[in-house]
């Protein structure tokens, strides 16, 4: 009788988390893969089959922007993770419990406010009549104002700032578990500050660093506001693509396998990190 009660709690424990998963995910993919499979033959007449998919790859600007997406995206993760990896450990292993809450609050900042408002922040910031540029002409250090605006730099700008977050708190969850007797001991044994980080502290950290990348990674390869807001017309995201096709177009067939392209390909450069860095999904949600 007892094992049965505690098998209906846990049963009713995961009912929500296995309904939210089967309808806000795994229904919607499925119906936008068997939606991607239907080919527009005539008006109302569709049959299935690799049309759409075709389409994609015959049209070089498709998948270079898929490409191109996929490589910044790869640079904003390593930027989040370089900048990220200092600030995760000094809250983690050398700030006290005040500075730890103060530090943590200051990382949540950005995510009070919505995508699209921190996106118009950095504008105000950057545009050519904004705080910066006006700054910089009534210094003297620049005669005419500059457009900082528009350019793949600021789009990662704006990408690491709005991911960061995301990076940092499975580092530090990660770290927050290491004894400190081990990096102790490391030094004791002769070795030096890069010695002991390259040996001791990025493998035991290994599983957040992963986790982090991963999150921060899918974050930013699926990102449309930031790109597009602070990219201007030279914006080049796959996001705009699969926008263009569902609402400018009105072609959800071709939407619906840009879609599935991109999170295809996403997936295949996780595993790839994956396999690179020895780990496994499973293993490094646990340790994170």
């Amino acid at each position: 009788m007892g094992s049965d009660i505690r098998k209906l709690s846990l049963l009713l424990l995961f009912l929500p988390f296995s309904l939210w998963i089967l309808l806000l995910i795994i229904l919607p993919h499925v119906g936008m893969v068997i939606l991607s499979l239907r080919e527009k033959v005539a008006p109302r007449v569709y049959e299935f089959g690799f049309g759409n998919y075709i389409d994609f790859f015959m049209e070089p600007i498709y998948w270079n922007t898929l490409i191109r997406t996929g490589l910044m995206s790869l640079l904003v993760t390593f930027l989040a993770l370089l900048i990220g990896f200092p600030v995760a450990y000094y809250i983690a292993k050398l700030a006290g419990n005040r500075t730890k809450g103060m530090l943590f609050m200051l990382c949540l900042i950005p995510l009070w406010v919505s995508d699209l408002i921190r996106a118009f922040g950095w504008i105000l910031l950057l545009r050519e009549s904004g705080i910066i540029s006006s700054f910089l002409v009534s210094s003297g250090l620049i005669d005419t104002p500059i457009e900082f605006l528009y350019t793949d730099a600021t789009v990662i700008m704006g990408l690491v700032y709005t991911v960061m977050l995301f990076m940092i708190v499975p580092l530090v969850s990660t770290l927050d578990g290491m004894d400190n007797a081990m990096i102790e001991a490391g030094y004791n044994l002769g070795g030096n500050g890069f010695t002991v980080l390259r040996r001791i502290i990025i493998p035991y950290a290994m599983p957040g660093i992963v986790s982090g990348c991963i999150v921060v990674f899918m974050m930013t390869a699926g990102s449309y506001l930031t790109p597009i807001l602070m990219g201007g017309k030279n914006s080049s995201w796959f996001t705009e693509q699969i926008y263009d096709q569902f609402i400018s177009r009105y072609n959800w067939e071709s939407g619906a396998a840009f879609g599935f392209l991109l999170l295809a390909f996403t997936s295949v450069v996780v595993w790839l990190g994956l396999k690179l860095s020895g780990q496994t999904l499973s293993s490094t949600v646990a340790k994170s």
